[in-house]
C-alpha cells in the first residue's frame, strides 16, 4: 500500500517476525478459533467460514466464497464483509507466532468489485514486531493466487492476554467456551508465549 499511515509504520527498533516452534506446520489448515466467530466459525448461518493455511515464515492464505448475505450493493460484496475477511486473515497470522492479539488499526484499500459467487483468495504476513505490536499486511485477489486484486489491508495487532477477553465479554459465552475442552485446549497452546 503506498499511502500506508505512520501508525501502521513499524518504528525503527522493529524486528524481523520470527515463527514460533510450536506453530501449525506450512500447508495445515487452521480450522476455526471460534465456532461462533463471524470470520472462521462454522456456526455463523452467515459467516465467512475462512479457511486459512498456514504459510512458509510468517505467512498465510485463505479463502472464503462471497455468498449472498454478504452483499452490500445488488449482486456485489459489502465492503465491511470484505474488511472482515481481510481482518480475519491477518489475525490468524497471531497464531504462526504463537501469540494471543486483537486489532488496534485496520486500513483497507478496496481496488475493484467483487461478485457475489467470487472466490476470494487472501495472502497475509507479518512484516515486523516491536514490543506489544504487531504488524502486517495482507491482499485479496479474485478468483485464485494469480487472479486480479480486489482488495489490499495494513493491519497493527495488539498482543493482549485471556484477561482481555474474560474481562471484556459477554460472560455467558465466556463460561460456555470455558466449559468446551477444545477450547480451553487452544486458548492453553498460547500461553507459551504471554
Amino acid at each position: 500500500m503506498s499511502a500506508t499511515s505512520s501508525a501502521l509504520r513499524p518504528p525503527a527498533d522493529a524486528v524481523a517476525p520470527v515463527r514460533h516452534p510450536d506453530a501449525p506446520a506450512p500447508g495445515e489448515l487452521l480450522g476455526a478459533h471460534y465456532d461462533q466467530c463471524f470470520g472462521c466459525g462454522d456456526g455463523q448461518p452467515h459467516g465467512l467460514r475462512l479457511a486459512a493455511r498456514a504459510g512458509d515464515g510468517v505467512r498465510m492464505t485463505a479463502e472464503f466464497t462471497v455468498q449472498p448475505a454478504h452483499q452490500g450493493a445488488p449482486g456485489l460484496a459489502h465492503g465491511g464483509v470484505l474488511a472482515s475477511a481481510l481482518d480475519e486473515t491477518l489475525g490468524s497470522l497471531n497464531s504462526l507466532l504463537r501469540t494471543i492479539a486483537v486489532t488496534g488499526r485496520l486500513e483497507t484499500d478496496f481496488v475493484r468489485p467483487v461478485p457475489v459467487g467470487t472466490v476470494l483468495y487472501l495472502e497475509a504476513e507479518v512484516t515486523a514486531v516491536a514490543g506489544r505490536k504487531i504488524y502486517s499486511s495482507a491482499t485479496g485477489r479474485i478468483g485464485g493466487p494469480d487472479g486480479t486484486v480486489a482488495v489490499r489491508a495494513d493491519a497493527l495487532f495488539i498482543k493482549v492476554g485471556v484477561d482481555h477477553f474474560v474481562g471484556n465479554g459477554c460472560q455467558e459465552e465466556i463460561r460456555a467456551t470455558m466449559n468446551d475442552p477444545d477450547q480451553v485446549r487452544r486458548a492453553r497452546a498460547f500461553e507459551v508465549n504471554p
